[in-house]
């Protein structure tokens, strides 16, 4: 490897959603340094298998008061 191009790989502390913490190498801040997930393996619909709607900013609501009143002719 070519010297002084490589970031610093060192260990850093992982908290997933749940509270539970665990030691990994990253490249990520500092040594020692926390990274505090939003989404993990153990919430994340991609690794659960359920899927929840997540309602950012009120989105659903705009999209059922914009077409409440469309009905489906069947």
């Amino acid at each position: 490897m070519k010297k002084d191009i490589h970031p610093d790989y060192h260990e850093i502390n992982v908290v997933m959603t749940d509270g539970t913490t665990l030691k990994t190498r990253s490249t990520y801040g500092k040594p020692g340094d926390t990274l505090k997930l939003d989404i993990d393996p153990r919430t994340h619909s991609a690794w659960t298998g359920v899927h929840r709607l997540s309602d950012s900013g009120g989105q659903v609501a705009k999209f059922k008061k914009r077409f409440q009143n469309i009905a489906i002719k069947g």
